[in-house]
This record gives structure tokens, C-alpha cells and sequence, in this order.
């Protein structure tokens, strides 16, 4: 009883003492300390959900699991799955804004603008992210009277218009628009084979078709307007001004580098009804299939590009690897790397030299690269900072 009698004594001189002025003011004190610093963290937080911080910060914002159905799928089930999601599919879509397509690239992409470039953008705007937005600053970095416009549903919206509206702030021909692929395919070849996906009377494969219709929309795009393709992972380091009907090669024979063994699809460079694209879009109607990684895309181009080689004479020119892919998939990582020796130093500056003198640009290869951090003092972190306009956040 008497230690019970004690807890209670103790328990009661611990209330009174908590009711004090002073210890009052030290918890009102303490909660409003936790207040202040919460929203600091909150502002920092939203900060950098919307802008760059620094070039050495993770590139890794959002993961999005692709619209595709099961790999081990049959070819009926995916054609199953494709009709019951037909509607998340943006470019099967005909709005009000798609079918003003061609009249809007009419009148962004005018006589005046130096160089007019194209990008396909065929996932939600919450995921067009700092890697995306770096493409774009880096191809008015060297084209400050250039035009670019951005293919995409998602885009072509209030969110959209944020996320380039620094830009525009600053003068530069940045827009996007809502593609019309059905009236864009208008007498083409590949015109029976999107009616025939999207009617689901094809099977769309396992490989996300949304990359299939960017690999298809390029084409097209190029075929009936003319101008420069890129992806959305390629920064550009030097002026296209005078690059004419241009495809570049990502591989070649060691020892010899005018014999090469592959392109690619990222960077393409043709004028208005050039032969040679409507053959792609043929070979990608006549040869399509969803399954094989790249068969639609870059194996493509060199499918055809080989059997014409014969044909095409001066019509079309294969580009040496320097030229688009300066870094294949595997040494770019290096790039992402602060130098540690004497040695690295010296390869560092070398790699620097070459993007800015040699080549156009630098494609990421973002499938691989993109969740690898880039850190200070890298060439990616000097290339970030060097081909940017607006800037926002990047720290030396």
C-alpha cells in the first residue's frame, strides 16, 4: 500500500510539474518547431516533383508497368486483351484536337524555324520527366530559331503546357499536339494494318504496342511533313543545320567503320516524301511482329537500308556511329561516373571533345541508363549543364 501510495505522489508531482509556464512554453515552443520544418520538407518535396534539383540527384521519379498483355500470352488472348483495353490507347482515339493535327503542324513548324524537329510521346504526361525535358532544352540549346514539336495526346494538355511552358516563357517553338494516326497513314502503306489493330484483328504482341505505334508514327510523320526525328532520351550537342536525308549507324565492322552492321531508328533525318521512308513504313506493315524486341524499330531500318544500299545511290546517307551513337549501351555507364584517377581525367575530357566537336548528340539509352545516378563532375553531369537553356536547379 505504502509503495503504491508513493507511485501515486510521484504521478501526482510529475502533473503539477507539467502544468508549469515553462514546461507549457517549451511543448508549444517544440510542436511549432515540427510545424515550420514539416512544411519546409513539404515545399522541398513538391519542389522536386515538378523541377530538377541537381544533375547528381537519382533520375528515377515514377516506375510505370507498361500497357502490354502477359508475356506468355497466346496470340488470341492478346488480341482479347487488346479490345478490352482499346480505350487506354491514346493514338486509336479521334478528339476534337487530333483532327486538327495537320493544321497545327502547319503552323508551328513554318518556313521560319531553322531546323524542325519531331518527338513521339505516347505514355501519360506524368511520366515526361527530367530526362525528357533535357532533350527538349538541348535541342534549342543549338537551335535557338529551331522548332520542335512533341507528338502526343497526353502532352497536348494543361499539364503538358506546364511542364514546356518554361521554355515558351523564353521565346523557344516548343508545342505538342494530339496525332490523328488514321488520317496521317492516308496513303501509305500502313494504312490497312493500323485499321486492322485497330479493329483488333491483329495480334499487337508482347512488346509494349505503344512503342510499336511510336516506331510506326515516326515514319509516318517524317514521310508527310519532312525534318528530324528524335527520341525523347537524346540530347543534342551540336547544330542539324545542313544534315539532309540522314540515317545513323549504331554498329559497325571493327577495323572498318564505313562497313556497319546496324542502325538505328532514334535520330532520323529525311525530307518530305523521301522513298526510302516509305519503305520503312512498307517493310513495317508487310513484316510486323510483336513478340521480337527491335524488329519493328532498329533491325528495320536495317533490313531495308541493306537490301537498297544497291539503289539509293546518293539519296540517303549512312552516318558512322559517332555521329548519333557516340557511346554504345554498355560504355555510356561510365559516363554517369565522377573521374577517380589522372587517367579517367584525361578519357574524360577526350569523351567531352568528341560530343561537342564530332558528334550531334548523345543518345542515353534510357532502357539501360536510367536508373543509374549521374554524378558531380561526370560527363553527363558537364553535358546536362552545358545543353540546357532553362536550367532550373542544375548545380555544378
Amino acid at each position: 500500500m505504502e509503495k503504491d501510495n508513493s507511485n501515486k505522489k510521484s504521478l501526482s508531482e510529475q502533473l503539477k510539474h507539467t502544468n508549469s509556464p515553462v514546461f507549457s512554453t517549451a511543448i508549444f515552443a517544440f510542436i511549432m518547431l515540427l510545424v515550420v520544418v514539416g512544411t519546409i520538407l513539404s515545399n522541398m518535396s513538391l519542389e522536386s516533383t515538378f523541377f530538377w534539383t541537381s544533375p547528381t540527384s537519382e533520375m528515377i521519379t515514377m516506375e510505370r508497368k507498361p500497357l502490354a498483355p502477359p508475356k506468355n500470352s497466346t496470340s488470341r488472348y492478346r488480341m482479347a486483351w487488346l479490345r478490352s483495353h482499346l480505350g487506354e490507347f491514346e493514338v486509336f482515339k479521334s478528339t476534337n484536337l487530333s483532327e486538327k493535327f495537320h493544321q497545327r503542324v502547319l503552323e508551328s513548324l513554318n518556313d521560319e524555324c531553322e531546323v524542325r524537329f519531331f518527338m513521339t510521346w505516347f505514355s501519360p504526361a506524368d511520366y515526361f520527366g527530367k530526362r525528357e525535358l533535357l532533350a527538349v532544352e538541348s535541342v534549342f540549346k543549338s537551335h535557338p530559331q529551331g522548332c520542335l514539336m512533341i507528338v502526343s495526346g497526353s502532352m497536348d494538355s494543361p499539364q503538358g503546357d506546364t511542364i514546356i511552358k518554361p521554355l515558351r516563357d523564353l521565346g523557344y517553338k516548343v508545342s505538342a499536339a494530339t496525332p490523328d494516326l488514321s488520317t496521317l497513314l492516308e496513303n501509305t502503306p500502313a494504312k490497312t494494318w493500323f485499321q486492322e489493330m485497330k479493329s483488333c484483328k491483329r495480334d499487337p504482341g508482347r512488346i509494349p504496342l505503344s512503342q510499336n505505334l511510336s516506331n510506326l508514327a515516326r515514319l509516318a510523320i517524317l514521310y508527310k511533313y519532312g525534318g528530324v526525328y528524335l527520341d525523347t532520351d537524346f540530347i543534342v550537342t551540336r547544330s542539324f543545320k545542313g544534315v539532309q536525308n540522314s540515317i545513323g549507324a549504331q554498329t559497325v565492322v571493327e577495323g572498318d567503320s564505313k562497313n556497319w552492321t546496324r542502325l538505328n531508328n532514334a535520330v532520323l533525318v529525311f525530307e518530305k516524301e523521301h522513298p526510302l521512308v516509305y519503305s520503312f513504313m512498307e517493310e513495317f506493315a508487310t513484316t510486323f511482329d510483336g513478340n521480337r524486341w527491335g524488329h519493328n524499330g532498329p533491325y528495320l531500318v536495317s533490313r531495308v537500308v541493306k537490301r537498297a544500299q544497291e539503289t539509293i545511290g546518293n539519296s540517303c546517307t549512312v552516318l558512322q556511329p559517332v555521329a548519333f551513337y557516340p557511346f554504345n549501351w554498355i560504355d555510356i555507364q561510365r559516363l554517369f561516373q565522377t573521374p577517380r584517377s589522372s587517367n579517367e581525367t584525361t578519357l574524360l575530357k577526350a569523351d567531352l571533345i568528341k560530343l561537342n566537336r564530332i558528334s550531334y548528340g548523345l543518345h542515353l539509352w534510357n532502357k539501360i541508363t536510367k536508373k543509374l545516378k549521374i554524378e558531380k563532375g561526370s560527363a553527363i553531369d558537364i553535358i546536362i549543364s552545358d545543353h540546357c537553356v532553362v536550367c532550373r536547379g542544375i548545380q555544378r
